[in-house]
């Protein structure tokens, strides 16, 4: 006969653990680690060529060649032959890839503002819409106001509810933060350094949810207090959280948002925003509220200038040696989407193949 200990064991083991359905679990889980990140910030950057990507990012042949497979199966990006060629691949970004492309620029603006310290940004982007110099912001779809977490509210939408965690989400760390300057220099890859995996993403979303204590976020994420301690002392020394001490005997403590954590919230909701339209079969988990305004709305990741919505075609950008002071842009700017163009060198949507 088994001991109680011994069944207690099996009956944890086996213990299924769910998760609130939300979309930025959804787009993490897609993009599981850094260097599918980086893959597709390189095609941002104009990469459709193993070579290119590989002298780019550093990568083993093996690791790249698995990560173009992966956002290949995904829909994010589609493997073409070269022109003239019968063995020879490019790899170019689908509607649903391109459509991430507000994401990298919400983590791009978190890196140039809390983490380059007092070196440049390594780039400005031009918005040749308005002809300005910008800064991403998140903003309200109604009222186009930038949105902060203390001004939003959220309500359960038709895909509200809960699903198992599955053991294959249940992934480590993947990459040693330092490994990712190996790249070319990158406010998203700075940005990536501190929240590049899915559970620290779990930890700050549950977070903005409001939870606080240690064993509140165990039991809602279902993961181990080991890895949860080490997610939770990393945002401590990286300033996303403040520790605080609630109770003394025994000690407990909860966790706090820094400023520069609450400055997540628009990373998030771009992600949120992404996950609502391409994984969450037009059934979005949350609705979200601006008190502000006090209109629903989707979040828009614009101009801070013109208050345009940001599209990858039409965004340049120039290497910072200098930042004209008028924030207007300054020579001939390099389009920062490569993909199927015009002959102007912007995107050329109609030559887009949706997935």
């Amino acid at each position: 006969m088994p001991s109680p200990v011994k069944a207690g064991l099996r009956r944890e083991k086996h213990r299924v653990v769910h998760e609130r359905n939300c979309s930025v679990s959804r787009t993490v889980a897609i993009l599981s680690d850094s260097w599918a990140f980086l893959v597709l910030r390189e095609c941002y950057f104009g990469a459709t060529r193993f070579e290119t990507f590989q002298s780019a990012l550093g990568l083993p042949r093996a690791t790249l060649t698995q990560r173009l497979r992966t956002l290949t199966a995904q829909g994010l990006l589609r493997r073409v032959p070269c022109s003239g060629s019968k063995v020879r691949f490019e790899y170019r970004l689908t509607t649903m890839g391109i459509d991430l492309y507000p994401v990298l620029l919400s983590l791009l603006s978190f890196g140039d503002k809390w983490l380059a310290g007092s070196a440049k940004p390594p780039l400005y982007l031009l918005h040749n819409t308005c002809g300005c110099t910008c800064r991403a912001i998140v903003a309200c779809s109604h009222c186009k106001a930038e949105v902060h977490a203390k001004a939003v509210t959220c309500r359960d939408g038709p895909g509200a509810g809960s699903t198992p965690i599955l053991a294959a989400k249940r992934n480590r760390r993947t990459s040693d933060p330092d490994v990712l300057d190996r790249g070319r220099p990158s406010s998203v890859t700075r940005a990536l350094k501190i929240i590049g995996d899915r559970w620290s993403f779990m930890v700050i979303r549950e977070a903005f949810f409001g939870v606080r204590r240690f064993d509140i976020l165990q039991a809602k994420l279902g993961i181990a207090p080991n890895i949860l301690a080490d997610r939770l002392n990393r945002l401590v020394a990286d300033g996303i959280f403040d520790r605080l001490k609630y109770q003394a005997f025994p000690e407990r403590f909860e966790y706090r948002f820094t400023a520069k954590g609450r400055d997540l919230f628009g990373p998030l909701l771009a992600m949120l925003r992404w996950g609502d339209r391409w994984l969450s079969g037009e059934e979005p988990p949350l609705i979200l509220t601006h008190s502000l305004c006090g209109a629903d709305f989707e979040p828009l990741v614009i101009c801070d200038h013109c208050k345009k919505e940001l599209k990858a075609a039409d965004m340049s950008y120039k290497l910072n040696y200098s930042l004209p002071s008028d924030g207007r842009a300054a020579k001939p700017n390099r389009p920062i989407v490569a993909g199927a163009r015009s002959s102007a060198g912007r995107l050329n949507p109609a030559r887009l193949r949706r997935e």
